[in-house]
């Protein structure tokens, strides 16, 4: 199995840095799972009688970039944090087709290692399209849905276009490629966002990206989705259209909360309260914006 890393050197500074901020977070169990597709780690933090929420990052990421996430969430949910097969964390180098089963049978695998039968969920970017399409697949096993800027849904923008020429320019170019996807980073912004564009730009430096486009779902798929579903979506994501991912999950998501927010990035901060009370929440909520 081809490594997903440039050089062995740089797998082991990804990794440990990965590991030393998972060691900031409160008391955690990290989970080593057999799958399919080879092994895959999951760090789970918070009570085992709360509510079972799989956190799935986007990619050239890894569990770590829940960090700032965890310790508000940690409180009330079962949070566990799945380091995607492929990609820039500490499970597995497999990158199955993603116009096949492969990814639904993989979850299949780490939710059956977790001994679970239903799960939450709560996806971005290529993280909330692996949501979309286990939740579109696997209907029963899935209770809530989180997506955030989720692929396969708005229509995709090419970024190769500058992202491949900024990942030429060193440090210079992957800070100002981190500006183009989360947003210019002001002086006072807090030190999370600081540290998570650092670790961001170490993955860049050294992880080999996906190539591969991802599938859109049609629109049966998306008419399969009938579980509680909060879609956030920023405006100006340099990846999707976001207007045009609310426009189709308007359209064919049967029970759909939608926080479209106008000036946001692909990154959108201040939404743990909305997502915390999502999940918690004792019914269905009705959906926000249709």
């Amino acid at each position: 199995m081809t490594s997903v890393f440039k050089t062995p050197a740089g797998e082991r500074a990804v990794k440990e840095h990965c590991l030393e901020m998972l060691r900031r977070w409160p008391s955690t169990t990290q989970h080593r799972l057999g799958s399919r597709e080879g092994e895959t780690v999951v760090t789970e933090v918070g009570p085992r009688n709360g509510p079972a929420v799989l956190l799935l990052h986007g990619t050239a990421s890894n569990s770590a970039m829940w960090s700032s996430n965890i310790e508000g969430w940690s409180r009330r949910l079962r949070l566990l944090a799945v380091d995607i097969i492929g990609d820039a964390g500490m499970s597995a180098a497999s990158r199955p087709a993603l116009d096949t089963e492969a990814h639904a049978l993989w979850l299949d695998d780490v939710l059956d290692g977790l001994a679970l039968d239903t799960v939450a969920i709560v996806g971005i970017s290529f993280g909330g399209w692996i949501a979309l399409d286990y939740a579109s697949r696997r209907p029963n096993r899935v209770e809530r849905l989180v997506v955030i800027n989720p692929g396969g849904v708005g229509r995709p923008k090419n970024v190769l276009l500058w992202a491949l020429p900024l990942l030429m320019l060193g440090r210079w170019g992957r800070r100002k490629m981190m500006e183009k996807i989360a947003g210019k980073f002001e002086p006072d912004s807090p030190g999370e966002l600081s540290a998570a564009a650092e670790f961001t730009s170490l993955i860049f430096k050294h992880f080999r990206p996906r190539t591969a486009s991802l599938p859109q779902f049609s629109d049966r798929t998306l008419e399969r989705l009938e579980m509680p579903l909060l879609a956030i979506l920023g405006g100006k994501d340099v990846f999707i259209d976001a207007r045009d991912a609310r426009l189709r999950l308007q359209a064919h998501a049967k029970n759909l909360t939608v926080r479209f927010l106008p000036e946001a990035h692909h990154f959108v901060p201040g939404q743990d309260a909305a997502i915390e009370a999502f999940l918690t929440a004792p019914v269905a909520l009705e959906s926000e914006g249709r």
